[in-house]
């Protein structure tokens, strides 16, 4: 799958990158799912009307085409399917190919880090993490980084807390943080 195309013939004949998206339902909202021909490219949280249309439009903005709604695509397909598995605890890791184009520089540093190197039901410090890129200091960098996450859940961002014991921020919202850490056992399930 991962040298597979998503693209389309535009008008003239000429072949070019089609973005795709879909909506799924798990135990912590909606997500809405994107991608390219190259890979998985974005992870939304909370994909209510106003935040798909919000997505929709950004995702045109940065990527140069308009996004086709479009569940049957083979990779969003297996993304939806692998997700849904992570969410019922039969899938600890993802196997998608991931499209880093919506980041770049120190933070895609950190999250090529961070998906490689923190497995399923273990968690990482920001300051740690700082060190596994040659940057020991850049903790808040790092949270920067983990708030700037194209790919959330993917990319285990909500593997990263504090040194002190603390969760930290995410981008979901603590409680979703919560849930995810809880479904991993690294935190009791959340009582709400």
């Amino acid at each position: 799958m991962a040298g597979r195309t998503v693209g389309h013939m535009d008008s003239e004949g000429q072949y070019g990158q089609r973005v795709v998206w879909a909506v799924v339902s798990t135990d912590i909202g909606p997500l809405l799912v994107a991608a390219t021909g190259s890979g998985l490219v974005n992870v939304v949280f909370h994909a209510t009307d106003a935040v798909r249309e919000r997505t929709v439009e950004r995702l045109s903005a940065r990527l140069g085409t308009e996004p086709v709604e479009d569940p049957a695509e083979p990779v969003l397909a297996e993304a939806i399917s692998q997700l849904q598995a992570y969410f019922a605890g039969r899938r600890q890791d993802f196997d998608l190919p991931l499209d880093w184009s919506l980041i770049s520089g120190f933070n895609r540093q950190v999250l090529r880090e961070l998906a490689a190197g923190v497995p399923y039901g273990t968690v990482v410090g920001y300051g740690d993490l700082a060190g596994w890129v040659g940057q020991p200091g850049a903790a808040q960098a790092v949270g920067a980084a983990m708030g700037a996450n194209p790919l959330p859940v993917v990319v285990p961002c909500h593997r990263v807390v504090e040194s002190d014991g603390g969760i930290g921020g995410f981008g979901g919202g603590l409680e979703t943080k919560r849930k995810l850490l809880a479904l991993e056992g690294v935190l009791p399930e959340p009582l709400f």
